[in-house]
């Protein structure tokens, strides 16, 4: 959970600056698109690998916490004690609550940083053809959508972090 909160902090800042930088390309007489295309382009390069960076640490995430519930449900039948196994089977329930709601978050996340990586491809594989102020202007409200979108994704990262925080709030509670 700590790698995955970790990540989202390095994905938000990320975030804002791909849309510095793609406010700066995209700024109307732009002296130098070149250097403002470089700019946005390294920018686009590191969203790309903190996509697959994130995509993996959830995905172990997820992995983890089924090994946990796993290993609770085959030490569940150890207990000899009913009040103990049906306080063990109540916090089970709970807490796999909590984790189910990590997930969810984290199917949002996935999805909402496919789209945003796409449209960051996109636009990047166009300017490299079109590096003109018309080319710029042609793909300016495509560009306010990529901002909108970052804003998801910055909406989804937060969901995630409430459900991640929560759930180890609920595990220092155990």
């Amino acid at each position: 959970m700590q790698t995955v909160d970790n990540d989202i902090k390095r994905i938000v800042v990320q975030i804002e600056s791909i849309d510095a930088s793609l406010d700066e390309l995209t700024k109307p007489g732009q002296s130098d698109l070149k250097r403002a295309f470089d700019l946005f382009s390294d920018n686009a390069s590191k969203i790309k690998n903190m996509e697959k960076d994130f995509a993996k640490h959830a995905d172990l995430m997820e992995t983890s916490g089924e090994e946990y519930f796993a290993a609770w449900d085959s030490d569940k039948e150890s207990y000899d004690n009913p009040e103990i196994q049906k306080q063990s089977d109540e916090r089970r329930v709970e807490l796999a609550k909590t984790y189910d709601k990590i997930a969810e978050n984290n199917i949002g996340v996935k999805e909402a940083f496919l789209a945003y990586v796409s449209d960051i491809n996109e636009i990047e594989r166009f300017l490299s053809n079109d590096l003109t102020s018309e080319g710029i202007t042609s793909i300016s409200s495509i560009s306010d959508d990529v901002v909108d979108n970052g804003m998801q994704l910055n909406n989804e990262l937060k969901n995630l972090q409430n459900a991640i925080a929560d759930a180890r709030v609920k595990m220092r509670q155990s």
